[in-house]
């Protein structure tokens, strides 16, 4: 298992798997497995201690990855665009498995609850991202669809393009999700007219428009909780 070459993992994080199991192990000692070379004066646990150096407050370890960008990544000498592109799918796989855990038998038609859930997520985006959440009866997740990213004009987006992958994945029920990368959750003019003609269009296909929560700075506005969002109720 050893290698004669300094910049290998000498088989130690490894070894220490096997041995005692992965929960023993420090986030730099997983890396280390993952990255599995060094460099000549850097060995794989040294160079995985560097790169969790790189994590973002107020996120730290692993899930502070998902802030880094590859040119941050390769600026680490040994750390090449393989290992880069590999450390991001590990920060995006971390992200979509602590989302997946809390939204195990989340009811997405709590306004908080569902907030709470994409909070950590979206609250520290630079752009814009628009997010559907198709439910079920019993307003369970059945599908997630990013909508756009990036320079969002909310005015572009479609309610026909919304229904026609809410019809697809048979949801009886959505939300609409997006942030506010200004960190200010109140919804803009276009957010308004959008949710208005989501929500008419919902009620014509008997798929209700349940909420459109706006994410800000460890803050949210919720269309449900507000005067904004007149339903029939």
């Amino acid at each position: 298992m050893k290698e004669n070459r300094k910049g290998t993992l000498q088989g130690q994080p490894y070894e220490r798997f096997l041995r005692f199991g992965p929960e023993n192990l420090t986030e730099a000692e997983l890396l280390a497995i993952i990255i599995r070379t060094g460099t000549r004066e850097k060995s794989a646990l040294q160079l995985a201690e560097q790169v969790l150096q790189l994590a973002r407050y107020p996120r730290e370890g692993l899930l502070g990855l998902y802030e880094v960008t590859l040119e941050e990544l390769e600026s680490v000498k040994g750390i090449g665009e393989v290992k880069a592109v590999k450390l991001k799918c590990l920060a995006e796989l971390s992200m979509r498995m602590s989302a997946a855990s809390a939204g195990e038998g989340l009811r997405f038609e709590r306004s908080a609850q569902v907030a709470a859930c994409f909070m950590e997520r979206l609250r520290h985006r630079d752009r814009e991202c628009v997010l559907l959440l198709c439910l079920d009866a019993k307003c369970r997740l059945i599908r997630e669809k990013k909508l756009s990213e990036g320079s969002v004009k909310m005015s572009l987006i479609s309610p026909r393009e919304i229904f026609l992958e809410a019809l697809e994945a048979r949801a009886v029920n959505i939300v609409l999700l997006h942030n506010h990368p200004s960190g200010d959750p109140t919804p803009s003019k276009a957010d308004l007219a959008l949710t208005e003609n989501v929500r008419e269009m919902g009620e014509k296909l008997d798929v209700p428009l349940l909420d459109h929560i706006v994410i800000g700075d460890n803050k949210y506005v919720s269309f449900k909780e507000s005067v904004w969002l007149q339903t029939n109720d």
